[in-house]
């Protein structure tokens, strides 16, 4: 059993490279395929369950160990309090890997298409539970492997990441009980030409006339960001890049402004709408002395118009109920955030409806296609300093991808410190910044209307879909475990 569960951390750990910046999207299939052998071999449901908590210590303790630099590097953490924090968390994502396998081993009926018809089941439903479950960390989920040039992806705008997620689970345990079988290479062969077909489908199309977007990246680093001397950096930093890139709207990163809105001075609202529009990312003041983390849109007459974040982020932007010590471990500025109301309307900016969202917001497709399809186009403004040079990243960028793929809707990223980008709808990047510099990316971006299917129900599909590859097992005979 050591052995097993040691081939499992491997395999969850070399997992990591289908993601960002690899992008080794077939990987996937083999990683899952022999995990889903370890089950099938292992000889009680809680054997299961070992297997699927160590594949998933493996694919976290690998792709989101950037967290320790959110602790340690940035909010000053001791080494060792830090470095349990992270492992914490990895273990309690690699739970839900862990009920997959449980739930397997309960279900399953000995051998043969049925059984692992049910894997793709309960892996996809431990994934959809992880994006919602606690507020929710959907973070790495096997479908966001699979944007363009996968086939897979072609599927997206059809069933979301799930979706995608349950068809390269359903692939890979077909083809760990029957790779040899011809009919399992023409059923690959078969799903990879259908999603190349659906990538040629528009399920949108343009609307009105292009407009010119600046996207800032000032690159402060967090570490000085929040230091009161420091202010007059970030003002000037982004008042100057937005006079050297003028564009009918210049989006400014999330809290790129370092001070409550009603604070910024008058003059610099003046230069930063001098061309155009502008939208600002800054906390804004709330009801009974709180703030909220927001999107101001203003305009070059001063007319203003404010999304507030909803979907915070636990322990960077609320405080869960008893863990109020956590914040005498680390310092984290800003950290009582007051959440927005659902439902806030697109804001109307240079003739564009556009749908924001912060930070890890976009994690969230659900959430973002409920501004459909009034939005003709979705922006993200974020500030990825907090994870230094890391993975990060490149996997933030992958999910805004989804995104784009999922609403068929182009999406722009204003970062502090990357990655700053435009994505067509199709998912594809038109064009990004490089990381970790003071630069701006000035696009030409036309607005999108219509709905995908996805858009239209969100991931009630994926979840019905995973639901219904659990039920042929329900019918079978259960044949005795294998030891």
């Amino acid at each position: 059993m050591k052995r097993s569960a040691l081939v499992a951390f491997v395999l969850g750990a070399t997992t990591v490279f289908a993601f960002a910046p690899f992008e080794i999207f077939p990987l996937p299939l083999l990683t899952l395929a022999l995990l889903f052998g370890l089950w099938q071999r292992a000889d009680s449901a809680r054997a299961g369950a070992v297997l699927g908590f160590a594949w998933g210590l493996g694919l976290f303790g690998a792709g989101v160990s950037w967290v320790y630099v959110s602790m340690h590097d940035v909010g000053g953490m001791a080494v060792p309090l830090a470095a349990v924090a992270t492992m914490a968390f990895c273990a309690l994502l690699a739970v839900f890997p862990a009920a997959a396998g449980f739930a397997y081993g309960k279900l399953r009926r000995g051998t043969g298409w049925r059984d692992a018809v049910l894997a793709a089941g309960v892996w996809t439903l431990a994934e959809w539970l992880r994006g919602w479950l606690l507020t929710g960390f959907p973070w790495l989920s096997i479908g966001y492997s699979q944007t363009p040039p996968s086939p897979l992806a072609g599927f997206a705008p059809l069933v979301g990441v799930y979706g995608v997620g349950l068809l390269v689970a359903l692939l890979a345990a077909l083809g760990g009980v029957a790779w040899r079988n011809w009919l399992w290479w023409l059923a690959l062969l078969a799903i990879c030409t259908l999603g190349i077909g659906l990538r040629q489908i528009a399920w949108t199309e343009p609307v009105g006339e292009p407009v010119s977007i600046s996207l800032l990246q000032g690159n402060i680093p967090q570490s000085i960001k929040w230091e009161p001397e420091r202010l007059p950096l970030s003002i000037e930093t982004y008042r100057r890049l937005a006079q050297a890139h003028p564009a009918q709207i210049t989006v400014l990163p999330e809290t790129a402004m370092p001070m409550l809105f009603d604070a910024i001075p008058a003059e610099v609202l003046a230069d930063l709408t001098r061309q155009g529009d502008v939208l600002i990312g800054s906390a804004i003041a709330s009801g009974n002395g709180g703030y909220g983390n927001g999107a101001i849109a203003v305009s070059p007459k001063r007319s203003i118009q404010v999304y507030t974040k909803v979907h915070l982020v636990p322990f960077g932007e609320f405080v869960p109920p008893g863990f109020q010590w956590f914040f005498g471990l680390v310092n984290i500025p800003m950290s009582g955030f007051t959440p927005g109301k659902r439902g806030q309307a697109a804001l109307t900016v240079a003739g564009q409806r556009l749908a924001i969202n912060i930070c890890y917001e976009d994690l969230f497709g659900d959430e973002l296609a409920a501004a459909l399809p009034a939005a003709t186009l979705l922006v993200n403004l974020s500030n990825t300093a907090w994870f230094g040079d890391s993975l990060a990243q490149p996997q933030h960028l992958q999910i805004a991808r989804l995104r784009a793929l999922e609403t068929g809707r182009p999406i722009v990223r204003a970062t502090n410190t990357g990655m700053t980008a435009a994505i067509a709808p199709d998912g594809t990047v038109v064009a990004a910044l490089p990381p970790f510099v003071e630069s701006a990316l000035t696009v030409s971006v036309t607005g999108y209307q219509g709905s995908t299917p996805y858009a239209r129900l969100g991931d009630a599909t994926a979840v019905l879909l995973a639901l219904l590859a659990c039920l042929p097992v329900l019918g079978q005979r259960r044949r005795p475990a294998v030891r």
